[in-house]
């Protein structure tokens, strides 16, 4: 079965002539499967979401004098079953998914990477785990350590093109440990320094003197993982045009002191964390119910609400949790790539605005994100 992006529509559209100036109508079929911006419909208008698209990576490919913007970005539940959907674009029955620029539909094409037919494209994603090591943690540690190697490893074995790092942070507010992006069995190796908390507390790598300098620059009072978020951020080698996911282990609340850069709302502005730079996942293992102070005690999931990443509360001891019944797997292999292009007006050096709206045909599934894109100049 062919995939949604690899549809080929045939479509009209004009041509001006160098010598005379007019306009010729032109019967072509699109050599890239993306339906004409004249298929394409408005963003329909939702009251409320039910759930959030994910943060996401974007590049831009030039083919001659075309170019074709694609967005790369991790699955989306249906909240009626919590499946994955499958996300249909402009001119497919059961459409989805809409997109436009400054209010103008664009005509998108999409690629569910669960199709798994023969048109299949592989989905690039760097994963970082942040890795609370203060000493709350130590039931945790070692099932985490275990449970992280393990997962590391068959991930690698997918289809995906995943590469992983690691950064340790402590009670007293510090990074303590980190490991740049590696593959699996290196992964393996560094997290089997030692036992208990221990195995996250040292710098690794041939960058590891780097990446200890570093860690320096950053430090609070206890334990806070919108910290250590802003230490990868800065800090890891991440591909580039990759989907970043982020996954933090913790059983305290994230804990800033009042330092606005590394509270939870820092993390809601776009302006401070664009769609490019990742997604947050959390894995929180103690009482979810105590009282929330915004930039003292907050909750360490708000990171996974402004990104667009999930939850999953874990019993103190880990036990009987296995990282691939995360969600944040069925996100990976649920991804999705779309496709649009004919943005040559948009080409003018400056911000433009892009909806991406997602509503189910049942109406229960409702999410919109909006960011701006610089589509840069023409033939630059």
């Amino acid at each position: 079965m062919m995939s949604a992006a690899m549809v080929v529509f045939s479509v009209a559209f004009a041509a001006c002539s160098d010598d005379d100036n007019e306009e010729e109508v032109v019967e072509s079929t699109n050599p890239y499967g993306i339906p004409s911006d004249d298929l394409a419909t408005a963003n329909p208008t939702i009251e409320s979401s039910t759930t959030s698209i994910p943060n996401f990576s974007y590049s831009m490919e030039t083919y001659g004098d075309d170019v074709i913007v694609r967005i790369d970005m991790t699955g989306v539940q249906d909240v009626s079953d919590y499946s994955w959907l499958q996300l249909l674009g402009t001119a497919q029955a059961g459409q989805n998914v809409w997109l436009s620029i400054d209010d103008q539909p664009k005509g998108i094409a999409v690629y569910n990477s669960a199709d798994d037919d023969e048109e299949s494209q592989t989905i690039a994603a760097d994963l970082v785990f942040l890795i609370d090591n203060s000493g709350s943690m130590s039931q945790e540690a070692d099932s985490v350590a275990s449970g992280v190697i393990d997962w590391a490893k068959k991930l690698e074995a997918s289809d995906l093109d995943i590469r992983f790092g690691i950064v340790g942070y402590s009670e007293y507010g510090r990074i303590n440990g980190a490991v740049n992006l590696t593959d699996a069995e290196t992964i393996s190796d560094y997290l089997d320094y030692g036992s208990g908390t221990s195995r996250t507390m040292h710098f690794e790598g041939d960058d590891a003197s780097t990446l200890s300098s570093a860690a320096s620059s950053y430090s609070v009072s206890n334990e806070c993982g919108g910290m250590a978020l802003r230490y990868a951020d800065a800090n890891i080698s991440f591909r580039s045009g990759t989907n970043r996911i982020y996954v933090n282990f913790t059983d305290e609340p994230n804990q800033p002191a009042y330092k606005e850069d590394y509270s939870t709302e820092y993390f809601a502005e776009n302006t401070n964390w664009e769609t490019t730079q990742g997604t947050v996942h959390t894995v929180y293992s103690a009482d979810t119910s105590f009282t929330e102070t915004i930039g003292y005690r907050e909750k360490p999931w708000r990171l996974s609400w402004y990104t667009g990443g999930t939850l999953l509360v874990a019993p103190s001891t880990f036990k009987n949790v296995t990282l691939e019944s995360l969600p944040v797997t069925g996100a990976l292999v649920n991804s999705y790539i779309i496709r649009f292009t004919n943005v040559k007006d948009f080409m003018d050096g400056q911000d433009h605005l892009v909806l991406i709206t997602i509503l189910s045909v049942d109406g229960l599934t409702r999410a919109e994100k909006s960011f701006y894109m610089n589509f840069g100049y023409p033939n630059n």
